[in-house]
């Protein structure tokens, strides 16, 4: 066959393959490619193998990695802390400089943009995402997502790896603090909603205001067995499709254009190497074209760690088999060389490289990079504006729970004297958490970093007349995130006889990851010892908790008149507190997680009716509290709120349906407020033994003193159906309670479904 007709015949195959114009370009792109530059874009480095120690320029390195080895990705923050836009948009530009002289496509660079644009110097940073969960507010989450997008792409950076959106359902788990919570339809919504506000409204065409988003840790990572970071978890097929699934299918839904997996193993597979869960749940049943990527180096760890591989080579071969599509492999560049042995010995398939490329390829094209590789089309004259920290400051206030307020301590007035003390009342590195400025956010309370930002004792001083702040116990400081140094307590007790109230802020220094690993739940000793000395000066005391997971504090608990959490609320926490404790601001956070009691009874609030049964007499108690020290969706008000007439238009209902359940609510206290109605669901009997109830829906509402409201809800008859051990969804039937406030109805199923 003449050259003149095969490529007419590959021109036509090419026309026919094409769905769209990015497509084509895709194909065309990837026809020109060798098997050396497809790896190539396959591949992921850290920043500092190719840059000098400060960040700010390539060193020779760079030639390897980008001009020999084609290298397509490169993630980290240049130097190991938050740069400023100018110095990112100046370091992308030489590494583009290179990745087109190189292959004429443009390098994907991405960062851990994990509570806004946190590795940006001047940029917004919100609460973490466990305390926006704290808000049950959607907007706020979209807001963030919109914000950072907004900051990140003005340092010319398009991708973010987030959100995360790991259940967090043990509470020892170091990165609980960066989900959404324990509750499935909270991480699916507020997840969704965070993804929609980073890509925008079409994720085919970002632009040059949004980002895209990686999602983090497919799945099932916040419930290790042990607690530790990275260490295995044991969830059945049909938990992980009815529950951990679930938060990943609405962002794959919504559009997110890659996902990050989960470092460590399920059931004796490690999640690099399941192609179940890879391939056959995502690409093909979901239909999803975007591109996985691995955690930092968990390819090698199938090798070195899970010994599930006899060589780096091969576990290469079963990740890449399984459906990995870009290797986070930060320091090593030689990967590539094994990868494309393995293609030649025929043990990886051209196609499956094809397909891995494509998808990548198909990102760069989404985010603009081939028609704007040097971020040179938009302004951002916005960055850092009023109109933002405007955002962060009201989401850190609707994030703060109010746990106890006996004898109405809260609100304080302004002219009571106050004793400030505690490790986290003079540090903005407690407020904000782990990636804030550095992985660890051990530099946080560096001047260069804390700007215009106040730590609760600076934001207390604006509100009250007298504020004293003795910090007697603090933390040491740097990476040492646990050790704690005890001063004079005695001192502390002789001003706290003294004052009006005792305001003591304890919880954790700021970790991430592994390094936050603990083996005791418990507050650490020194805090509790300082509780309990101040106790003695018999004044109230107000317990503020700034902490990334719920502490243990069930001997101290009774010693304080009011307790706060304010988990970790971001720069702009300690403005929120200082103004919710004057009154200025009223309290409507709900807690996204359950504040266990005691370190040998972990739960969630939807645990199996066996697990409580000291609280049953006769019929099943829907209603029944395990012996937490706070259940999932506590939280108090300066106000109250009363619900009555719940009602649905219709009692009985099947597959297809949909129920319209309403409820009025009303304040019934003297000073506005918000609150949000939380619907719970409760299948009284199934062939799979049901939760004692199930969050279905949500909405948040501020009412005036003396204001009614209907608060609607829309519940789909298959959003009652649950995950057999066929891995189909069951809806049976018989009888559901539906539960909001106090008020519950009962209805019937009257038809079984499979689907």
């Amino acid at each position: 066959m003449k050259a003149p007709v095969l490529a007419t015949l590959a021109a036509l195959a090419l026309t026919l393959s094409c769905t769209s114009g990015t497509d084509c370009r895709i194909e065309r792109t990837l026809r020109k490619m060798t098997l050396e530059e497809k790896v190539g874009q396959m591949m992921q480095i850290t920043v500092g193998v190719i840059t000098t120690a400060d960040g700010t320029a390539l060193t020779a390195m760079a030639d390897t990695v980008l001009g020999i080895y084609k290298v397509g990705s490169i993630l980290n923050v240049p130097g190991g802390e938050a740069a400023t836009p100018e110095a990112y948009r100046s370091l992308i530009r030489a590494i583009q400089d290179k990745s087109l002289e190189a292959t004429g496509i443009p390098c994907i660079f991405g960062l851990d943009q994990i509570h806004g644009a946190s590795y940006t110097v001047g940029g917004t940073l919100f609460p973490q995402e466990i305390a926006l969960a704290a808000t049950f507010n959607d907007d706020y989450a979209f807001r963030m997502g919109e914000i950072t997008a907004y900051e990140t792409r003005a340092c010319n950076v398009p991708w973010v790896f987030s959100p995360v959106m790991d259940l967090g359902r043990n509470p020892l788990w170091p990165r609980m603090w960066e989900s959404y919570g324990e509750d499935v339809l909270v991480n699916s919504r507020m997840a969704r909603a965070e993804v929609l506000g980073q890509q925008g409204p079409d994720p085919d065409r970002i632009d040059a205001f949004h980002v895209g988003s990686s999602l983090k840790h497919y799945m099932a990572y916040g419930v290790p067995v042990s607690g530790q970071d990275r260490t295995p978890s044991m969830v059945t097929p049909r938990e992980l499709k009815e529950k951990y699934f679930q938060p990943f299918k609405a962002c794959v839904e919504a559009g997110a254009i890659s996902i990050m997996v989960n470092s460590s193993i399920n059931d004796g597979i490690p999640f690099h190497a399941n192609r179940e869960l890879l391939t056959e749940w995502v690409k093909e049943d979901l239909g999803w074209d975007g591109f996985f990527v691995t955690d930092w180096s968990d390819i090698r760890n199938l090798y070195e760690r899970d010994h599930i591989a006899e060589s780096n080579k091969d576990a290469l071969c079963l990740a890449i088999n399984a459906g990995i599509d870009m290797i986070m492999e930060p320091n090593r560049v030689q990967v590539c060389d094994e990868l494309v042995a393995l293609v030649r010995e025929g043990r990886v398939k051209m196609s499956r490289v094809n397909d891995a490329v494509r998808r990548i390829l198909r990102a760069k094209y989404r985010l603009g990079l081939f028609d704007d590789p040097y971020g040179e089309k938009a302004s951002y004259h916005d960055f850092g504006c009023d109109a933002f920290v405007s955002v962060a400051r009201e989401a850190a206030v609707e994030s703060a729970v109010l746990l106890k307020n006996d004898n109405s301590l809260l609100p304080l007035k302004t002219t009571d004297r106050i004793l400030l003390t505690g490790p986290n009342a003079g540090s903005m590195r407690t407020l904000n958490g782990g990636w804030s400025y550095t992985w660890q956010g051990d530099k946080t309370d560096e001047e260069r970093f804390t700007g215009p930002y106040n730590t609760i004792y600076e934001a207390l001083e604006t509100k009250f007349d007298k504020v004293e702040y003795l910090p007697v116990l603090e933390y040491y400081g740097g990476r040492k995130w646990e050790k704690e140094i005890m001063g004079d307590i005695s001192r502390a007790v002789r001003a706290a006889g003294e004052s009006d109230v005792v305001v003591v802020c304890v919880g954790e220094n700021s970790y991430c990851e592994t390094p936050g690993n603990i083996s005791d739940l418990n507050l650490s000793d020194r805090q509790k010892e300082l509780v309990w000395a101040l106790s003695a000066a018999g004044k109230p005391i107000l317990l503020i908790l700034n902490e990334g997971r719920p502490r243990l504090i069930n001997d101290i608990e009774p010693l304080c008149t009011a307790i706060v959490d304010i988990m970790l609320p971001g720069n702009y926490g300690g403005d929120a507190i200082a103004a919710l404790l004057c009154g200025e601001e009223n309290f409507s956070g709900k807690l996204p997680f359950t504040y266990p009691r005691y370190s040998g009874k972990l739960a969630t609030y939807d645990y199996k009716l066996c697990e409580n049964r000291g609280t049953m007499t006769g019929e099943y108690n829907y209603d029944a509290v395990m012996n937490v020290q706070w259940p999932f969706g506590y939280g108090l008000s300066y106000t109250g709120f009363e619900y009555s007439d719940m009602r649905a238009d219709r009692s009985e209902f099947r597959k297809g349906d949909v129920i319209t359940v309403s409820v009025d609510v009303t304040n019934v206290g003297s000073v506005a407020g918000k609150e949000s109605v939380l619907l719970y669901s409760s299948d009284l009997c199934a062939s799979v033994t049901p939760e004692v109830r199930r969050l279905r829906d949500y909405s948040k509402i501020e009412l005036r003193p003396g204001e009614t409201r209907t608060v609607t809800f829309s519940l789909k008859a298959e959003d009652l159906a649950f995950a057999g051990h066929d891995l189909k969804w069951h809806l049976e039937k018989g009888t559901f309670r539906l539960s909001t406030g106090d008020c519950s109805l009962m209805l019937n199923c009257t038809e079984s479904a499979v689907f």
